[in-house]
């Protein structure tokens, strides 16, 4: 299977509440999520779907109330001024990585695969790969990107081995790289699985601009969703969970000093935010959804309103 839908009846109720509006699902991958919706939906609505990766077209269904749009979710409201949609009912953002790709060796999104250095591209056909990163950028960088995007408190000094132990002709295995990493590797295999997948984690952050994708895509909705529409978004991990609560909060994209800094802030109260938090806290999947799909573990299911 391509890929397992997380909370799939969960979200689509949230996201559905207008039955013949118009949505988007932004993260198409395995379409588990597209084909509920459709399921769900009314004679005269329509969806959207998007997806960046060109095997994710393959899981498009055929149906007369669907599109399917080959691109980054970071243009979504380019893309409805194309299709002349003013304003969406609802958009479904499903952020975690589909099994496709940790399982698939070629796309190289897991470091349990021998062989090629991972390429950790979400659309393989452009951009540069985490093999790029890992041979070009310097230790400031490398140190930056961990930090940041892996939250490693070590990622000065796995930096500086990456650097110290770069090949030449640069890294062309995962084995070089593990090999040069081995200092700073725990032992035990459950906590180097963890710290592995933290520093793979940050190298796909920054190879898809994932933030940057999340950060454009919020914004947008601010205006694009209709008035009472509805984005159901699932993180993963805290670094888009964070820009997610912030967008909620009305503090992503404007200057938060600023109004705390207003003398007249006291007296008129800080200016209301466009958008509201339907759920204060996150829907998770259940144990029984989490023994049958154990990636689901991490996920936060959140609901926003625009007032």
């Amino acid at each position: 299977m391509y890929h397992l839908p997380v909370l799939c009846r969960e979200a689509v109720e949230a996201l559905l509440t207008r039955p013949n509006g118009v949505y988007a699902d932004v993260t198409m991958g395995g379409a588990g999520h597209t084909c509920e919706i459709l399921r769900h939906l009314g004679e005269k609505g329509h969806l959207y779907s998007f997806d960046r990766d060109q095997d994710a077209m393959a899981n498009a269904p055929v149906d007369p109330r669907f599109t399917f749009v080959a691109s980054d979710f970071r243009y979504l409201s380019r893309w409805m001024r194309y299709f002349g949609v003013e304003h969406l009912d609802g958009v479904l953002a499903d952020l975690g990585v589909s099994s496709h790709h940790f399982d698939t060796a070629e796309r190289g999104f897991s470091f349990r695969f021998e062989g090629a250095l991972p390429d950790m591209r979400m659309n393989n056909r452009a951009g540069r790969t985490a093999a790029d990163l890992l041979n070009t950028y310097s230790v400031e960088a490398l140190s930056d990107l961990f930090y940041y995007y892996g939250e490693l408190k070590d990622a000065r000094r796995i930096a500086a081995l990456i650097e110290k132990g770069r090949p030449s002709t640069g890294y062309r295995t995962i084995e070089s790289l593990l090999e040069v990493l081995a200092p700073v590797l725990p032992p035990q295999p459950p906590l180097r699985r963890k710290k592995l997948s933290q520093l793979f984690q940050a190298l796909r952050i920054e190879v898809n601009d994932e933030l940057g994708a999340l950060r454009s895509l919020l914004t947008s909705l601010t205006s694009l969703l209709a008035p009472g529409g509805r984005l159901v978004v699932l993180t993963y991990h805290s670094l888009e969970d964070r820009l997610v609560k912030e967008w909620g909060k009305g503090l992503l994209g404007t200057s938060q000093s600023v109004e705390d800094n207003d003398p007249m802030a006291a007296i008129y109260g800080q200016k209301r935010s466009e958008i509201e938090v339907v759920n204060r806290k996150p829907i998770l999947p259940s144990d029984a959804e989490i023994a049958e799909n154990p990636r689901a573990r991490s996920a936060k299911m959140r609901i926003l309103q625009r007032r």
